[in-house]
């Protein structure tokens, strides 16, 4: 990335150019970036191509001012802490279903970043993570906004990531590079057994919760508590689109699951 795209893409989360790359501007960055980038599948739906490549995944986000998911939320924030001069790791996961066990290998991508002598587990892309970067070689609990959080060995040279005590994901520990994850990516977007195929999301983190749009059912979490809307009709989705993530669409996304009936 040059200096323009650098600093397009700081403005789009709402951030300076941190004067130091330590462990406080990461968390800041982390953060920042969940609160204005959204995650969302709708290129799924609306036909539009996932190139895993950094330059189109900075385009996505920044110029059409788009999100996606963690492959392209990953992906790109990768690319931007690389260029502030963070070292940066891309790593493998396999994300747990609802029957507790892992999915195939390449089902998410996260990153390892390096900053103030220690190694930090960065994700922006798992829809509901840590609100901060968590210290990838901490046994412990490690209490964020978004939860209780922890990483441990598996046993099988892997690492777990659970959250108030589920687990999320297992990590490879050993580095990938973006072109990995193509041929997951691939199917992701095209199976009819993965979930980004079967349904529409978009979440985006807000100060004290968060917010999502699924097809057309609204929900606002947060201090005050959970409220669920189901919108009237189209106009209503396209209006939370724009309003809540800054998406600004000209038709509603349909699931390929509900165009296939």
């Amino acid at each position: 990335m040059d200096e323009a795209a650098v600093e397009a893409y700081l403005a789009r989360i709402g951030v300076g150019r941190p004067v130091r790359t330590d462990a406080v501007a990461l968390a800041e960055l982390h953060r920042r970036h969940q609160m204005a980038v959204p995650f969302e599948n709708l290129s799924v739906h609306l036909g539009e191509p996932v190139r895993l490549e950094a330059g189109a995944l900075v385009e996505k986000i920044v110029a059409r001012r788009r999100g996606g998911f963690c492959y392209e939320l990953n992906g790109a924030f990768a690319a931007l802490l690389t260029a502030l001069g963070y070292p940066v790791t891309l790593l493998a996961g396999r994300v747990h279903g609802k029957d507790g066990r892992p999915g195939p290998p390449f089902d998410h991508l996260a990153l390892s970043v390096e900053a103030s002598g220690r190694r930090w587990l960065a994700d922006v892309g798992f829809g509901r993570f840590a609100t901060h970067p968590l210290l990838l070689d901490e046994r412990g609990e490690q209490a964020d906004p978004g939860g209780v959080f922890a990483v441990s060995e598996d046993g099988r040279g892997d690492l777990l990531v659970t959250r108030d005590g589920a687990p999320g994901y297992l990590l490879e520990p050993r580095g990938r590079e973006l072109a990995d994850f193509r041929v997951a990516a691939w199917w992701q977007c095209t199976s009819p057994e993965s979930a980004f195929t079967r349904s529409l999301v978009c979440s985006l983190l807000t100060g004290d919760g968060h917010v999502t749009l699924s097809g057309r059912r609204l929900v606002v979490t947060g201090a005050a508590g959970r409220r669920e809307t189901e919108l009237p009709d189209d106009a209503a989705v396209l209006t939370a689109y724009r309003d809540h993530f800054g998406i600004a669409l000209d038709h509603v996304p349909r699931a390929r699951a509900d165009t296939a009936r």
